[in-house]
């Protein structure tokens, strides 16, 4: 999958980085190698590739980069408002009955609602920046009816953090990006955890505020 992913942002530059974002927003579609990719092919580290918007070919460096960023920034916003979009119009009845194919099956879509439950607007944010979360944000939101615009202001934010952090460390390692992403299979995990760390004590805090009020 990697090899395909790079030839195709080599091949087609910004408009497959918008795509590709735009899938993983709803499905893992490889979003982290996705900005890795394009931040060394922005640095200009991948020796005879070079980007192109409509035809026309990019100089590496900061216009590259920022190009990028921008594309894997939107791509991911509009993805989320269609998963977003999705999730309104078909409700729990689209859960129930394709989630399965959308790897949103009963039990992750219980787990999604429970964080939205939780955490609230910062869900959306929170989520968007976690390993394994972010892509299984878009559709529970809809399903649940989370306001449209904090929905799209928040993506957009976390979404450009993103993007800027994974493409940036995509220029800064050049050719040596590759060996970053196969590292991130374990920060997926360590994300998880850490996530569960902390609802284990924001629960905890929740219940001993609430046996000091009775």
């Amino acid at each position: 999958m990697t090899a395909q992913l790079t030839d195709w942002i080599a091949a087609h530059g910004v408009l497959a980085v918008f795509l590709l974002m735009a899938v993983d927003a709803v499905l893992p579609a490889g979003g982290e190698l996705v900005m890795l990719f394009a931040g060394a092919l922005a640095a200009g580290a991948i020796s005879g590739d070079r980007i192109t918007v409509f035809g026309h070919t990019l100089s590496t460096g900061l216009e590259s980069f920022l190009v990028m960023v921008a594309a894997g920034t939107l791509g991911y916003t509009v993805g989320a408002l269609i998963g977003w979009w999705v999730g309104v119009r078909g409700g729990r009845e689209l859960v129930d009955r394709h989630g399965g194919k959308l790897h949103l099956g009963p039990a992750r879509f219980a787990r999604a609602e429970r964080w939205f439950a939780r955490f609230g607007p910062a869900a959306v944010f929170l989520g968007r920046l976690t390993p394994l979360v972010r892509s299984f944000v878009s559709i529970p939101a809809g399903v649940l009816r989370f306001p449209f615009w904090p929905y799209t202001v928040l993506t957009l934010a976390a979404s450009a953090i993103w993007a800027f952090a994974f493409a940036g460390a995509g220029w800064a390692l050049g050719d040596q990006w590759e060996k970053v992403h196969s590292a991130f299979r374990y920060a997926d995990y360590a994300a998880v955890l850490a996530i569960l760390v902390v609802a284990a004590v924001v629960l905890r805090r929740t219940l001993s505020g609430r046996a000091r009020t009775r």
